[in-house]
């Protein structure tokens, strides 16, 4: 599709988000959860970047519309999006069916696999019923992480509950976890390349089977928003064809 297109698409999307007739409507709201580097987070200086924020930034200059960042933590974001506080999620959100029942999910962006961690002295070496029985597993709330430790192992574990990642570190710094279930390139950014340092991944990562992992990272809108949807898919494959995503992907995760 020509860029006149997609950048038509764009602005009818967003007069038409905004409720207004003026097609000169070009701010397009977007919810993100932080800090999840290398994801989404702040710089030292308090400026919000990340493969998240660099890739939407890029996606929305392809459209040729503006783009604002909306923080909104993760336990509200879809809720935000219903209530019109943001036009569209950009927040490492996996794409499954029980979410497509709520919103409409742009083709996957970014397929990352989830991985165990845990100290580097820990015993566990294999993550299985018996070798987590009676350990304290932390995971963020809401999250297909959490779906997957509950089932299978909130019988014989203690499943910890966490709002930020942040918090979750926190207590694994304190020793109040034995082992993390997070996706990899935030467990790898947050524990492996903390200044500590002192945490392994445990076992092979894992992104199957697909009712818990999902098809990867969406960008979900309104489910009426079908045309600001396209407008988006048709930019990631320019972006993808042009080099573009693939300059950001290496900045973020290396080759």
């Amino acid at each position: 599709m020509k860029i006149q297109k997609i950048l038509s698409l764009g602005v009818l999307s967003a007069a038409m988000i905004a409720g207004v007739a003026n097609a000169e409507v070009r701010d397009i709201r977007i919810g993100v959860d932080v800090p999840y580097e290398p994801m989404e987070y702040r710089t030292p200086e308090g400026e919000l970047t990340g493969f998240d924020i660099e890739l939407g930034n890029a996606l929305c200059a392809e459209i040729g519309i503006q783009c604002e960042w909306v923080v909104q933590g993760w336990d509200g974001i879809i809720p935000g999006l219903q209530a019109r506080k943001y036009d569209a999620i950009m927040s490492s959100m996996t794409i499954n069916e029980q979410r497509r029942e709520q919103v409409l999910f742009s083709d996957p962006y970014i397929t990352p696999p989830s991985a165990w961690f845990a100290p580097a002295d820990s015993e566990i070496t294999t993550p299985d019923a018996e070798s987590l029985e009676g350990k304290s597993i932390g995971v963020q709330r809401g999250t297909l992480q959490d779906n997957y430790v509950t089932d299978l192992y909130g019988d014989v574990a203690d499943v910890n509950r966490y709002a930020t990642a942040d918090d979750m570190v926190l207590d694994m710094d304190a020793g109040r976890l034995d082992i993390v279930f997070l996706d990899f390139p935030i467990g790898k950014s947050t524990l492996l390349d903390s200044e500590a340092g002192n945490y392994k991944t445990v076992g092979e990562k894992i992104s199957e089977p697909v009712k818990y992992f999902g098809e990867g990272f969406g960008i979900a809108f309104r489910q009426r928003d079908e045309e600001l949807a396209q407008a988006f898919n048709e930019a990631l494959a320019t972006l993808k064809d042009n080099g573009t995503y693939e300059e950001i992907e290496t900045k973020y995760f290396g080759e």
